[in-house]
């Protein structure tokens, strides 16, 4: 499921507002150009225990790789939901239902988001926080902030990305997930971990890799913050429905949360 994520993450930064912070396209080396990153990310204001994080990281020609072999998503929405919505995994869905339900209903009470619709990606994202990803997501946004195809999207989320271990949240060890550098277990960019991230247990952290209150909690936050209306439905046609589009742009991806939550 990463992987869909991934492409709608790739497929959506055609547009991005934010001034480049070094050249777009690269001429010089990976060395050379992370030398400039760091110091015009410094002058931004990152200190230098978020700009440690850059310190020995390596170019990953496997994730441009990966970037680039990115096709558009085709599946209809009976092909992606037959197949995503599997008797196991909505068994093991009903099951954290009520393993975390009093957590389910705190967060409700405070975003209005219902256990089932963050079960619901939960399970589509990671199998419920299973399978994160394990690239390193410094490295990963690196590498594609040096290459030429979004190179300010993704320089922009590498800055966010040494914010978040500047604020101690997550060391650059710790910060392991998808190739497009998606992180945690319901998988969000660097920019939305910084937005919308809470600390739900009260660790004075916030995990969204180890932390299942963490992580649940800000996927409510994080769908109130786009217009989540408490008490409605989520169906194709609801207000909700489009509150989920603004978590995945793709309609079948959408529909096929609505569908597994229902």
């Amino acid at each position: 499921m990463r992987a869909v994520r991934s492409i709608i993450v790739a497929l959506a930064c055609t547009i991005w507002a934010a001034p480049a912070l070094a050249a777009g396209c690269q001429t010089g080396s990976f060395e050379a150009w992370l030398e400039t990153f760091k110091r015009e990310t410094a002058a931004k204001g990152v200190s230098p225990r978020g700009l440690a994080a850059l310190d020995g990281v390596a170019y990953d020609a496997s994730v441009v790789s990966r970037d680039r072999r990115q096709g558009v998503f085709r599946q209809s929405f009976e092909e992606f939901s037959g197949r995503m919505i599997s008797p196991d995994r909505l068994r093991v869905g009903a099951r954290k239902l009520k393993q975390h339900a009093a957590t389910f209903a705190r967060i409700e009470q405070a975003y209005g988001v219902p256990g089932p619709v963050l079960v619901a990606i939960w399970g589509l994202e990671t199998d419920f926080g299973v399978n994160q990803g394990n690239f390193s997501v410094i490295r990963a946004l690196a590498s594609l902030g040096y290459d030429c195809r979004r190179s300010e999207k993704f320089q922009a989320e590498l800055m966010d990305a040494l914010r978040i271990v500047e604020r101690g949240d997550l060391s650059p060890h710790e910060m392991r997930g998808a190739w497009a550098g998606e992180i945690g277990q319901t998988q969000f960019l660097p920019s939305s971990y910084l937005k919308y991230a809470v600390d739900f247990d009260g660790d004075g952290r916030r995990d969204l890799i180890r932390s299942v209150p963490d992580a649940l909690a800000s996927t409510a936050n994080y769908l109130r913050g786009y217009g989540w209306k408490r008490g409605q439905g989520w169906k194709p046609g609801a207000a909700n429905f489009d509150v989920l589009l603004q978590w995945n742009k793709s309609q079948v991806y959408s529909k096929t949360i609505a569908a597994f939550a229902t």
